[in-house]
């Protein structure tokens, strides 16, 4: 900042002063404004100041003065070592609790960029306990044991695996192959791809649950259940799917199962169940740690204990049931076109948003934290919720919206930063919603302009028409439809097919950039320009087909002498034998 002293000020520098800096940092500090007199070691500053202006002097600052800034005070001359000791300070001088602090703030870009500066913030930024929460928060607890809690030297930090599954998130715009699996004779109406156990299980009109590896190999099926099956759901010790006819059958983990579920084996009350309590058609289910939820057609939600296998909850709504998603102790569901919010425990509402779409709200889906609610609609529209840790209906906000499709969105599905849908109209899009989620954890998204929303950042066509059913993982997308088969999208060659595009692209540009430097020093080295080149340049073979240059047998003398002047100077052309050697030509 600058700043403005008396006219023709002088301040004296003792000779301790001098000796102690020239001791301690053998530097030479110089500025560009102070003028030295050898003999009397005075310096000279010439600069105005305010107190002409004002007559009043400048507050005294007790901190020192930046380096190459002279000062009017030379009473606050502080110690050179002092002086010194502060230009060597750094953040890792700062205690613990603070840098902990400071870092808390940063998203993991900004943390990435931290650490490259020095190797002791490399060190304290990679050991920093936020890399856990940047991860959990993604994508929740790794199916692998906790890395630092293990005790084992050899598993990854939460650095890594962060940093690992940040960039197989990227896998999903790179190339795919697409796996077509036959098995249903009708339409498929769910799909759920257990990434943890990489499973696949299917159904639909058929009323047969159907079992898939990732790669597309039929492990095994039910009997028929006897009705539409609308819904499936699981996790490594419960599968259960919905039925038209209102009840939700189960199957149990079995273990020593490599596949965890028997569903060819005849029924068994120890690994299988049926409730029933819904009066109309399961159209959707879901699962967590200790209950099953499920909604219907009925207008209720039901939610139900899993180890007693009974309705601990009755949530009611105004129409028909389309979709639900818990977390925690909260699950969004919609109904008609409204979307609601309850807290499971007592069973209550507390948020909703009514006309959340023009027409029936068919699907949601919803981040790891809950924070963000995804919605799509019969108007072909998605939509963005922001809810606040309560929940309460004051701090649920849309954030954004696409329109990506044509016909109705029947089904969303999230894996971050991916939010993936699947419509009616035959085609499933991508959006990365990377940058609307929370940056900094300590912020809240702004409402963006629709003008200034950026589209789908990729759209997979070549399909038949109305597509039921989408779910993401473990670098695949499945999708089921009307046309009864299973499609999967590849995409775990993505990330090695683009490193190896990569390569071939540096090696060309560096054979390019190989080249370029040879000719350069080819250039360098020719100290003097070739004649020849020269003459070529002046007398260009191509250039007129009836010149003298085409018919070497019609020669002319003028032609030759030409040429002569141009390739030989003066003193060859004067000689004997260069005349006899053209009189012979």
């Amino acid at each position: 900042m600058a700043f403005e002293c008396q006219k023709t000020t002088e301040v004296a520098l003792s000779k301790n002063l001098e000796l102690s800096v020239d001791n301690t940092c053998k530097e030479k500090i110089e500025f560009d404004q102070i003028k030295s007199d050898s003999n009397s070691k005075i310096l000279t500053f010439d600069f105005k100041t305010e107190i002409e202006k004002s007559g009043k002097p400048k507050p005294i600052s007790g901190f020192p003065p930046k380096r190459g800034t002279p000062t009017s005070h030379s009473t606050n001359l502080l110690p050179a070592d002092d002086v010194l000791s502060n230009y060597n300070r750094s953040i890792t001088d700062l205690p613990p609790a603070l840098i902990s602090e400071i870092f808390n703030c940063l998203d993991p870009k900004e943390l990435g960029i931290v650490s490259c500066v020095s190797t002791n913030l490399h060190r304290i930024a990679s050991e920093h306990h936020v890399w856990k929460e940047f991860y959990c928060e993604r994508w929740g607890f790794p199916v692998v044991p906790s890395p630092l809690e293990s005790g084992f030297s050899d598993e990854k930090s939460w650095k890594e695996l962060f940093v690992e599954r940040e960039f197989r998130s990227k896998t999903f715009m790179g190339r795919y192959s697409v796996d077509v699996l036959y098995g249903h004779t009708e339409a498929v109406r769910t799909v759920f791809l257990l990434s943890s156990k990489k499973l696949i299980f299917t159904s639909g009109y058929d009323s047969i649950v159907r079992m898939w590896d990732m790669e597309g190999l039929s492990i095994a099926s039910s009997q028929p259940l006897g009705c539409t099956i609308r819904a499936v759901a699981a996790d490594t010790r419960l599968l259960v799917a919905g039925g038209s006819d209102g009840f939700i059958h189960g199957w149990r983990a079995e273990e020593g199962l490599p596949y965890l579920f028997n569903l060819r084996g005849p029924q068994n009350q120890n690994t299988e169940f049926r409730l029933w309590e819904h009066e109309g058609p399961i159209t959707c289910l879901a699962l967590d740690l200790t209950r099953i939820y499920s909604g219907s057609w009925d207008m209720t939600v039901r939610v139900w204990d899993r180890s007693l296998l009974k309705c601990v909850k009755v949530l009611r709504h105004s129409d028909w049931v389309w979709s639900l998603v818990p977390h925690d102790t909260t699950v969004a569901s919609s109904s008609g076109s409204d979307v609601y919010v309850w807290d499971t425990n007592s069973g209550t509402q507390i948020a909703g948003f009514s006309n959340a779409h023009v027409g029936n709200t068919y699907s949601l889906a919803r981040s790891h934290t809950g924070n963000f609610l995804f919605t799509g609609g019969e108007d072909g529209a998605i939509h963005m919720f922001e809810m606040g840790s309560l929940c309460v209906e004051s701090n649920v906000r849309q954030v954004a919206t696409w329109i990506p499709h044509s016909g109705p969105v029947y089904s969303l599905a999230f894996e971050f930063p991916w939010l993936v849908s699947a419509s009616t109209d035959g085609r499933l899009s991508l959006i990365d919603v990377r940058k609307l989620l929370k940056t900094c954890r300590h912020s809240r998204v702004n409402h963006l302009d629709q003008k200034s929303m950026e589209a789908p950042q990729r759209m997979l066509h070549g399909f038949g028409c109305n597509l039921f059913s989408v779910d993401i993982g473990s670098d695949r997308i499945v999708c089921g439809g009307e046309e009864g088969v299973v499609r999967i999208w590849n995409f775990s060659q993505a990330l090695e097919i683009e490193q190896r595009v990569r390569a071939l692209k540096g090696i060309r540009l560096e054979n390019r950039m190989r080249r370029r430097r040879l000719q350069i020093e080819m250039n360098n080295k020719g100290g003097r320009t070739d004649q020849c080149s020269v003459a070529a340049k002046k007398n260009p073979i191509n250039a007129d087909r009836n010149g003298l240059w085409h018919n070497k047998r019609g020669r002319s003398p003028i032609a030759v002498s030409s040429l002569a002047v141009s390739l030989f100077p003066a003193s060859t052309l004067a000689s004997d034998s260069f005349i006899l050697g053209c009189s012979s030509g």
